[in-house]
């Protein structure tokens, strides 16, 4: 009989060494078919909104949906494909499934999840869709969560997403809190911009980062359009950080085990 003096294995250490040395992970979608498919309805909705025929290649249709729609009509577009896609009861189950075994490596297998997954559309040259530097967690989101980004097509460059390493990430609130006005008027990106780090991210693969750590995105200057997916995920009894943000309005309870079903229903009997 093999004596085990270890409570987890050597790629849930490995995976654990990664995410805090760098405070994200990329790694293969756990199941490509189930991207593909996803993928693939997100465009059938595009077209459906457009009202053209589907196209033979949905990644050559994604990077050049510039040249179907302008900057003034991409987020009706946005949209219709959002809510098309968050009607499907198999939406967040299948996007959960992308990235399952780092989830679960990462934060646990007993999760809740955010009510939505979310689509982000950014064409080149467009100016209105730059997501300026921020940290979710100052938005009132718990610092327990993870956030699973999953890009539709290539993403580099100016096309990717941009995170700020953890060493430097520390320096933040110190740095800000020297300030005279608290840091209402500080240029983030500017202080930073020779730390942040633009993560490529190829279309079978996922990021899954901390949302602890600044990060956001810059005008797309390649020739594509990039489209991107994400959500964010947490154990299901971890704190939450606002009555906004908790469990029931922003979250929802996704795998209980039946254990803790059983353990949150019980009461005890009275009079003892």
């Amino acid at each position: 009989m093999a004596l085990i003096e270890r409570f987890t294995t050597a790629q849930e250490d490995e995976l654990a060494r990664e995410f805090l040395a760098n405070g994200y992970v990329v790694r293969d979608v756990d199941d490509r078919a189930a991207l593909d498919a996803l993928r693939h309805e997100i465009v059938r909705l595009a077209c459906e909104h457009l009202k053209c025929d589907l196209p033979a290649d949905d990644g050559a249709f994604l990077n050049g949906i510039h040249q179907r729609v302008t900057v003034a009509e991409i987020n009706a577009l946005r949209l219709h494909v959002f809510n098309g896609l968050n009607a499907h009861s198999w939406c967040r189950p299948t996007y959960l499934s992308l990235a399952r075994s780092i989830v679960e490596g990462v934060v646990g297998n007993e999760l809740a999840m955010q009510n939505k997954v979310n689509l982000s559309v950014q064409m080149p040259n467009d100016e209105t869709s730059t997501l300026a530097v921020h940290a979710d967690v100052w938005s009132a989101e718990t610092p327990y969560e993870v956030v699973e980004w999953t890009p539709l097509v290539d993403v580099y460059d100016t096309k990717a997403m941009y995170i700020l390493r953890p060493e430097v990430n520390r320096t933040v609130r110190e740095r800000m809190s020297t300030l005279k006005d608290g840091g209402r008027e500080f240029d983030l990106f500017e202080a930073y911009k020779d730390e942040f780090h633009w993560v490529p991210v190829k279309y079978g693969q996922t990021l899954v980062f901390s949302p602890i750590l600044l990060h956001g995105n810059v005008r797309n200057d390649t020739a594509e359009s990039r489209w991107s997916l994400n959500c964010r995920l947490t154990g299901l009894f971890t704190p939450y950080a606002s009555d906004e943000k908790c469990l029931g309005r922003f979250y929802t309870p996704v795998t209980p085990k039946v254990a803790s079903r059983i353990g949150m229903n019980f009461r005890a009997p009275e009079g003892f």
